[in-house]
């Protein structure tokens, strides 16, 4: 029996938000901009992998793609400050992050939460699969466990 997966697109930081960012200094709170070294193990937005330690980075408030409205909210997130390729492959999940537990948020196309789930990142193409059979759910964000910090998006491709 042949099992077939969900085709999604990966939704990392969009380039003209970051661009934006880098360009004004402020964020999606308009609170000045942080920038750090990289410790190592800062998971950045922009290329979807972890930082590597002495990397320059920006910290930054982030509001993930949603309509406006109550379930529209800004958090932490790390980028690069300078310039990046971006992830290497936007039609899976992000394999630096394999294996790492995460929290599926599912919404619907008012930006309401309809549903979510946790994984533990061994087969999270399962949950994503999961998630995106409700024709309810427009969108997932996938989320830290620990922190509750927006990771990525995730659509229909």
């Amino acid at each position: 029996m042949t099992t077939t997966r969900t085709r999604y697109l990966i939704q990392p930081l969009p380039v003209e938000v970051l661009a934006a960012v880098r360009r004004t200094g402020r964020d999606a709170g308009g609170r000045q901009v942080e920038r750090a070294t990289a410790e190592g193990g800062e998971p950045l937005r922009c290329c979807l992998r972890d930082a590597t330690p002495g990397e320059p980075l920006l910290l930054f408030g982030y509001a993930p793609p949603l309509p406006e409205g109550p379930y529209r909210e800004v958090g932490p997130i790390f980028a690069h400050d300078a310039d990046c390729p971006g992830p290497a492959d936007v039609t899976g999940y992000p394999a630096d992050w394999r294996g790492r537990p995460q929290v599926l948020r599912a919404y619907d196309r008012r930006g309401r939460i309809v549903g979510g789930r946790w994984h533990d990142g061994e087969d999270p193409e399962a949950v994503i699969a999961e998630l995106l059979a409700d024709p309810a759910v427009d969108r997932l964000h996938s989320r830290n466990v620990v922190y509750g910090c927006f990771m990525f998006g995730v659509v229909r491709g």
